[in-house]
């Protein structure tokens, strides 16, 4: 089993240091699903919810979360990301947003916090818009799909 770094050898939580990492290219892509009732995509799509164009807001919301994250998660680096990408994707049967964030930085430390942030985020933002006509919804699936750079390499989920 992999050791955790982000705690030191008394078992006290810490930010790992990465001044002697390597700077690479560095891409994340995460994703997650928000399940809803087919008439609340339906308003999504034909961008008749009250609150605005849901995809618009969720899509802002994902990327300035992702660029918060250090703000959100105690042990997160900050970093100058170079790229985050939201797509979302309307789907039925069951009725349903895709989302899926691709986060790049050049740097010492990866991606996947950010992009795991922004998908996360968005999703809260779907259902915080559209919580008037559908209480029902649901938020889940949000995860890692792939990763790359640094010296750990890459990871690509299984799906």
């Amino acid at each position: 089993m992999a050791k955790l770094t982000h705690l030191d050898s008394e078992g006290r939580a810490r930010m790992v240091d990465v001044t002697e990492k390597d700077v690479t290219q560095r891409v994340a892509v995460a994703r997650g699903t928000v399940f809803m009732r087919s008439a609340t995509l339906s308003l999504i799509k034909e961008k008749k919810v009250e609150k605005g164009d849901v995809f618009s807001v969720a899509r802002v919301a994902g990327i300035m979360a992702a660029k918060k994250t250090p703000d959100l998660i105690p042990m997160c680096h900050p970093l100058n990301l170079t790229s985050v990408d939201l797509f979302l994707t309307a789907q039925q049967n069951p009725a349903r947003v895709e989302i899926e964030a691709v986060v790049k930085v050049t740097g010492k430390t990866g991606v996947e916090m950010e992009a795991l942030t922004a998908v996360s985020i968005c999703g809260l933002t779907i259902y915080d818009m559209c919580k008037a006509v559908d209480r029902e919804m649901s938020i889940s699936e949000i995860r890692l799909m792939e990763k790359s750079g640094g010296k750990s390499g890459t990871f690509t989920r299984k799906e």
